[in-house]
């Protein structure tokens, strides 16, 4: 009979994954990424805490403080990173993804109030949800990184027909277009929406995302670029505004997407 008694198996029965967890905690996350000052750090807690009910008091506060941009730049935006860090981490998921986004929203919305109106944007960005395609969880969050990121994002909402879609982006000429996909019956509507573009002299991208939607599948037609998650958005759209066009997109991803 073999003796077990001297073997070591912790490390063959430890999930590295919960490991990474217990590492990578909001705690820790917020040690490195929120700012010292104390009255932007306050807003940024409530967005990686999710405290609803506490944005509009912290928002005050830092609002009668400093200028609304820095508090969207300083405040809002290190939380909702902080926040896409826990997600790429595994430690937040969807849900915490959904209430973090509400947050950061009625944050800069106060912050626009107080600015008398809405704040210059780097670009314009279409978002849609596919033809047939009733799911917009995924294009909301997204669209509110990219609102904290300073894009202004022209929504079509879920369900959009094609054409509409792509006579939006004639109308615009948007950094990038993205579209939603959750269903497999859906997703086929961006090869034909990229096609259209083409034919009307477009060389704009056409960001593919959601469930139903891999690398592979957004690579494969001309104009095609792919975000695997919400927090990705705003990496790739830096990318495009510095003057990157979807095949150089293509050809770094890796990179992009990890910060580099």
């Amino acid at each position: 009979m073999i003796d077990y008694s001297k073997v070591d198996f912790t490390k063959v029965l430890t999930r590295y994954d919960l490991a990474v967890q217990n590492e990578t905690s909001p705690e820790e996350a917020a040690k490195k990424m929120l700012p010292t000052d104390p009255t932007l750090k306050a807003v940024a807690e409530t967005v990686l805490y999710k405290k609803i009910k506490e944005v509009g008091p912290a928002m005050a506060a830092a609002l009668a403080k400093y200028p609304a941009d820095q508090v969207i730049n300083d405040g809002l935006v290190p939380g909702i990173d902080a926040v896409g860090k826990l997600y790429n981490d595994h430690v937040y998921y969807l849900p915490d993804m959904m209430v973090a986004a509400k947050v950061m929203e009625v944050g800069i919305t106060l912050a626009e109030k107080k600015m008398g109106g809405s704040r210059e944007t780097k670009a314009d960005v279409i978002m849609h949800a596919a033809e047939g395609d009733p799911h917009d969880i995924g294009k909301n969050i997204a669209a509110a990184m990219m609102k904290a990121a300073g894009y202004n994002v022209i929504d079509l909402g879920r369900d959009v027909p094609i054409t509409v879609a792509v006579e939006k982006c004639i109308e615009v000429k948007p950094l990038f277009m993205s579209g939603t996909a959750l269903m497999t019956t859906t997703m086929s509507a961006f090869p034909e929406e990229a096609k259209r573009m083409k034919e009307a002299g477009l060389n704009i991208p056409l960001m593919g995302c959601g469930g139903a939607v891999n690398r592979e599948f957004s690579n494969s037609y001309d104009l095609g670029i792919y975000s695997d998650k919400a927090n990705q958005t705003p990496m790739i759209a830096e990318k495009l505004l510095a003057g990157y066009d979807w095949k150089r997109v293509r050809e770094e991803w890796d990179s992009i997407v990890k910060g580099e």
